[in-house]
């Protein structure tokens, strides 16, 4: 059951990502995002995920529990994406400034 409730958390976090991506995608500027807010919120799931593989319960049963950490690293990937989207971002406003 706690798997279930944290693949649920995982999921909800997740649907967010692709649609700030294209926002960031389409919004072609890095004004009101928050570079060390998305830093943080890699580091607390580059932190979930070293969870996962610290805990000796849950990679004894890694094989039957491997989807949970897939969500870890998916939602680690969109939120880079979204990181790169706002240092792509932060140089067209630099070039649009010139």
């Amino acid at each position: 059951m706690a798997e279930i409730l944290e693949i649920i958390m995982l999921v909800s976090f997740g649907a967010s990502w692709p649609l700030n991506v294209i926002k960031s995608y389409r919004a072609r500027t890095a004004k009101g995002k928050s570079l060390p807010f998305l830093c943080l919120i890699i580091f607390g799931y580059i932190a979930g995920i070293a969870s996962k593989f610290v805990n000796e319960a849950y990679m004894s049963q890694f094989s039957e529990k491997w989807y949970v950490l897939c969500f870890y690293v998916l939602n680690l990937i969109m939120v880079s994406v979204d990181l790169g989207m706002y240092f792509r971002n932060r140089a067209l406003d630099r070039k649009s400034e010139e």
